[in-house]
């Protein structure tokens, strides 16, 4: 059995205990991871559909059924022309696989209104169910594979921050170092650049600001959100860094964040609840005074994804396990002042927890 076909199989298995006759997915991360076939979404619906039998289904454009044909050995197709259209496509769909009065789980989070209108009209006595409901962290155990390709991707991006300290950058704007160092990471082998934040002085108050044209000045600090991508998964550190001096508050907040970047991965064990994570983590800002101002969750899954399960949040009792692989990244964001954002990547081990990341959390000036 190869490894699509052992993911597969472990779908169904996971089928079967939830109670659910079936799963349709469409072009995406769940489609890639469990079959290798990266499509886009276009007007022309594509989705895939596999019952708690193995039976494996395929509704496509029919001049796409040569390549669907090579990686779905086994499979059976419905295709349709752009002359007929699509509904009796998923009409004949509905019929091979009995889907009326089934309980079928679809992508809330992926699947568009044309494909489940489409289906209800097909198969109007089925229940549609949220797959991320009912098969939680679908992908959120990495195989070797997967994490090989996820060292790569942050080699990569931990090579390309390295690089910045041999630049000029006071007077750049966030910009022009973002466009910067996404030119490294390509240069150093990224199949492509996930995301660049950079942002500097009081907008690092905003987490997820893009890069502007401010320019980064002396007494500024600067936080650096970024990630390589490798074989299609994706690597994201942050760090702020300092430009020369800056105010006591801002060095107290620095170290505030790393403190709670180091309670958030030593809490990481197995069997720990996810939410454990991002109480180690909060706790050590709330004591400090800066508990309104962590304004967002300590970590999310990493992989395909940027943001996947299992989250580190408050509520999330999953329990963690070995090959999980998420984010630790407290931070503090003080409005008109900065912020600061300290992030490591980091995998559940049989002992306890490995931080795949290892750029110096250390206090660091760029300049």
């Amino acid at each position: 059995m190869n490894k699509d076909q052992s993911r597969s199989a472990r779908l169904v298995e996971r089928l079967t205990r939830a109670g659910l006759d079936g799963v349709i997915l469409m072009p995406g991360p769940n489609l890639r991871y469990l079959t290798g076939l990266a499509l886009h979404v276009s007007e022309r619906p594509i989705i895939v559909c596999l019952n708690r039998e193995g039976r494996l289904v395929v509704l496509l454009p029919g001049f796409e059924g040569g390549r669907a044909q090579d990686v779905f050995p086994g499979a059976e197709f419905v295709s349709y022309t752009d002359e007929v259209g699509y509904a009796p496509a998923f009409a004949e769909l509905a019929q091979v696989l009995a889907l009326g009065g089934k309980r079928l789980a679809v992508e809330y989070q992926n699947m568009r209104v044309l494909e489940l209108r489409a289906l209800e009209a097909a198969a109007p006595s089925a229940e549609y169910v949220s797959l991320e409901e009912h098969l939680p962290g679908l992908r959120a155990v990495k195989d070797e594979e997967e994490l090989a390709a996820l060292r790569t991707a942050i080699d990569i991006t931990q090579a390309a921050l390295r690089t910045m300290f041999t630049w000029p950058v006071v007077g750049w704007s966030e910009r022009q170092l973002a466009e910067r160092l996404s030119a490294e990471m390509m240069g150093r082998g990224a199949d492509s650049v996930a995301f660049m934040i950079v942002v500097a002085g009081p907008n690092g108050a905003d987490p997820h600001a893009g890069p502007s044209d401010r320019p980064l000045q002396p007494g500024d600090l600067v936080t650096i959100d970024c990630g390589a991508v490798h074989d299609g998964y994706t690597a994201d550190i942050t760090r702020t860094f300092a430009i020369g001096e800056i105010e006591p508050q801002l060095v107290e907040i620095y170290e505030v964040v790393r403190q709670a970047n180091a309670a958030g991965r030593a809490a990481v064990k197995p069997g720990v609840a996810a939410q454990e994570i991002d109480r180690a983590a909060r706790a050590v800002i709330e004591r400090a005074g800066y508990g309104p101002h962590f304004t967002h969750r300590t970590g999310h899954g990493l992989g395909i994804e940027t943001h996947e399960p299992p989250y580190m949040v408050e509520g999330n009792e999953l329990r963690l396990e070995p090959g999980m692989v998420f984010t630790v990244e407290p931070g503090v964001y003080v409005p008109g002042l900065g912020g600061v954002r300290i992030e490591d990547d980091v995998v559940v081990t049989a002992e306890g927890g490995a931080s795949l990341t290892s750029f110096p959390r250390e206090w660091t000036s760029l300049a």
